[in-house]
């Protein structure tokens, strides 16, 4: 299981025990994941812990001076 963290902009676009899919983008040393279509954007990630799994459970969302931050679960 792994979880992983992902910022998004405005309120309400994803609720908690959501199923969600990401998609993945690359840069020219790192991986990014995107929850579509385009609600919420992850860090980057090295090449060595590039995400496998491309469906998670929003576990959490929590609201932070600098935006919504929310949390998935996926089975890997």
């Amino acid at each position: 299981m792994r979880e992983i963290e992902f910022k998004m902009e405005r309120e309400g676009l994803l609720r908690e025990g959501q199923t969600v899919t990401v998609t993945e983008g690359l840069l020219p040393s790192n991986y990014y994941y995107t929850i579509d279509p385009s609600l919420a954007m992850s860090g980057n990630f090295p090449f060595s812990e590039r995400l496998l799994s491309k469906e998670g459970v929003v576990t959490a969302i929590r609201e932070l001076e600098r935006g919504f931050y929310v949390t998935v679960r996926f089975d890997e």
